[in-house]
């Protein structure tokens, strides 16, 4: 396993091999006695509390010189992987995550090391915007049996809040004609004085359904029992997780808040043994007694999880899980072909042209930069384009999109729905629950088709609208056939594969010292150790660790792919210490490669699916906040991070990273077809500028060069953070 042009992988101390070979974790010791707290039950495996102090000491085991053959096969050893085998590159990136934790101790991994490494699937995707993500999640959790873990950064009273609450609502009405109860737990960051003193505390009932969040009140709810905690490590140290555990079956990670905004984000939904490792990391993250405590306690998902009267159904009764943890989605073509469902306007849905052929020509990617900034676009969704902006998509960028396939290919759909009679939209203002993932892709999907390219352009343009932006115009012109917008992209049944969490703990000081973790670590081994590709995408990109290594993996011919927010959190980015906005980062990386190197990065502002033109993230019209990182099409870290400084060095993060170049292709596919930014958002290698056809810049940017006074941006940027109404 000689890897000649990566890093070394590191051996293993003793003392952590057999904490990951280990049977016990926090959830395990809470399985024999629910009424301990999880933090106890931390000092008890791992010898010290939690986060209280800030001297980490290493595992200081043993750890012997071994080829890397021998570093990887224990490795391997470290994880529990079921039936499945890691990849090569996998284990490198395992070896070095795993290595911090040997550095800097189990806090650092915020799951216990026995559950690191583990295995599962992932049955769907979502690349859209936040109702979109809160419509799976109000789905999930209606559908429960039995117990809901939700945790997020921050949560807004809103639409997107809205679909949950009603959710809670349609949850404990089903709870009731069950004769059952439900158990549900919410933990979101909400900045507070008591922190200072009390990191995690219970908010109260009159707090937690007052105007700022809108909980519901306990007799709108009378079948759950509710618990809410408020956590932020001072100063620095955010909870940025989100994510949610049902019935300890289905676990979903997440890069959005709770809030509405105009962004674009991506969700993975997972099941299978994993989601006892994110289980594991909620007890963990919740440290409190649980009063009272999770009925699934002593239920792991991989035995199944909580078994509960109807064993994870809708109200009709059908099954939404097979015993192996894979989706059984009525409808929804898996590998084999077809399938077949009474219900016709689903069968309608879910069928339609295969769309396998990926654009693998350069010559046929046309691209055309329009002027402006969008705002005062055409109404008939077609842009303004000028002969003198017609430019060719660059070979690379096509090859490795042409590398996406379809997770189903029939299910890339021409035409989900009668237009005669379409499938309602899922709203706050009039819900429409499905039973499962396969009536959820159908609506979604119909909300963004149409019997024409154009008629679909016009429902993409209102569906990015949402809660935000109602008239707000698309100026993009109709899509090639088959590359429809596919904002749910289902996943063909398929048998678990390795997976390991990389995550980062909370870190408060002012300072970078906090830089050793899985997180940090597992992205640093992706530019390391990749053989053809990294990509990469997030609404900021500054942290100092990470600008090195892309230039480093440029110039030993990796091709670096950066996908980025055109503006996003400028101001606060400028405050000292922050790594500047990402103008300057884009400018600054293609100085410092060399011609040859220049020639493998790669850098695009993000364009929404409707438009032809990058728009700034202040204008809150068309935003991407995204947290992605591929490498070489088959091993994959999707999450909470952001490739910025808070993210690097000091927010609570959770990130799974995947082993699967099937489920790898399929996010490659949906990021073209889910965005326009390998069409129009590329930057000039020459200066790493965006222009467009004129040389103009986009409306409203703050230039390369911010300017002497740019840390007063940055104060006001950092209150807009505190205040929700940021980047973040």
């Amino acid at each position: 396993m000689q890897n000649t042009t990566g890093s070394d992988p590191k051996p293993i101390s003793d003392e952590l091999y057999a904490l990951c070979t280990s049977s016990e974790s926090v959830s395990s010791i809470l399985a024999k006695d629910p009424t301990v707290k999880p933090g106890d039950a931390w000092k008890k495996l791992y010898g010290h509390e939690l986060h209280k102090s800030r001297k980490r000491n290493s595992l200081n085991g043993n750890a012997k010189s071994a080829s890397d053959d021998e570093i990887l096969r224990r490795t391997a050893e470290c994880g529990k992987w079921g039936p499945t085998q890691p990849s090569e590159l996998f284990l490198r990136l395992f070896n070095d995550a795993l290595h911090t934790v040997d550095e800097e101790g189990p806090e650092v991994a915020m799951v216990s090391p026995s559950l690191m490494g583990s295995c599962g699937t992932l049955p769907l995707t979502i690349i859209s915007t936040v109702p979109d993500i809160a419509r799976h999640m109000s789905n999930l959790i209606a559908r429960a049996e039995r117990e809901v873990y939700l945790a997020t950064n921050y949560w807004q009273n809103g639409i997107a809040s809205k679909f949950l609450t009603d959710a809670m609502k349609e949850l404990s009405r089903r709870a009731g004609q069950r004769g059952t109860k439900i158990i549900m737990k919410i933990i979101y960051d909400r900045g507070s004085p008591r922190q200072m003193f009390e990191p995690h505390f219970l908010v109260s009932e009159k707090t937690y359904t007052g105007k700022a969040v809108g909980l519901p009140h306990p007799h709108e709810i009378p079948h759950i029992d509710l618990e809410v905690i408020n956590y932020h490590q001072p100063m620095l140290g955010t909870f940025h997780a989100k994510y949610m555990v049902v019935d300890r079956k289905i676990a979903v990670l997440q890069s959005n808040n709770i809030q509405d905004n105009d962004n674009v984000e991506m969700m993975v939904h997972l099941e299978g043994p994993i989601v006892d490792s994110l289980y594991d990391m909620a007890l963990i993250s919740w440290r409190l007694k649980l009063m009272p405590p999770l009925p699934s306690h002593d239920t792991p998902a991989a035995s199944g999880g909580l078994r509960g009267s109807a064993d994870h159904t809708g109200p009709d009764g059908n099954l939404g899980t097979t015993s192996n943890g894979n989706i059984h989605q009525p409808g929804v073509v898996d590998a084999a072909g077809p399938a077949h469902t009474d219900d016709t306007s689903r069968a309608d849905a879910v069928t339609g042209p295969s769309t396998t052929d990926s654009v693998t020509h350069p010559q046929g990617m046309t691209t055309h930069h329009a002027t402006g900034d969008g705002l005062d676009a055409p109404t008939n969704g077609h842009s303004q384009e000028t002969s003198s902006a017609n430019r060719m998509v660059s070979e690379k960028i096509a090859r490795f999109l042409g590398d996406g396939e379809p997770a189903i290919p029939q299910q890339q759909i021409a035409d989900p729905t009668s237009h005669a009679q379409p499938l309602p939209e899922h709203t706050t203002d009039d819900p429409h629950w499905d039973d499962d993932i396969a009536g959820e892709v159908a609506r979604v999907q119909a909300s963004v088709s149409g019997p024409t390219p154009q008629s679909a352009m016009d429902a993409i343009t209102r569906h990015l609208n949402h809660t935000t932006n109602r008239d707000f115009k698309g100026r993009a012109p109709p899509f090639a056939p088959g590359e429809e917008m596919t904002p749910y992209i289902p996943h063909a049944t398929h048998e678990p594969f390795p997976m390991a969490l990389v995550n980062r703990p909370p870190y408060g000081p002012p300072n970078h010292k906090s830089v050793s973790n899985p997180q940090n670590a597992a992205w640093l081994s992706a530019l390391r150790n990749a053989q053809k590709n990294v990509f990469i995408q997030s609404p900021t990109l500054n942290a100092e660790p990470l600008i090195p290594a892309i230039i480093e993996a440029c110039e030993r011919g990796i091709d670096v792919f950066c996908y980025i927010c055109l503006g996003y959190n400028d101001t606060g980015e400028l405050l000292p210490m922050q790594g500047g906005h990402n103008e300057m980062v884009a400018h600054n990386l293609y100085k410092a490669l060399s011609p040859a190197g220049r020639q493998h990065l790669h850098y695009f502002w993000y364009v929404a699916r409707d438009q032809t033109v990058p728009i700034v993230q202040a204008k809150k019209k068309r935003s991407c906040h995204v947290k992605l990182m591929i490498a070489d099409e088959r091993v994959g870290i999707i999450g909470n991070g952001n490739q910025d400084t808070q993210s690097w060095f000091h927010s609570q993060e959770i990130n799974v990273m995947v082993d699967s170049p099937e489920v790898c292709r399929a996010w490659i596919d949906g990021l073209r077809r889910n965005q326009n930014t390998h069409l129009y958002g590329e930057l000039s290698k020459e200066e790493g500028v965006w222009r467009d056809g004129d040389g103009k810049e986009a409306e409203g940017v703050i230039g390369v060069d911010p300017g002497r006074f740019s840390w007063a941006k940055g104060l006001v940027g950092a209150v807009k953070r505190v205040q929700g109404t940021g980047g973040f």
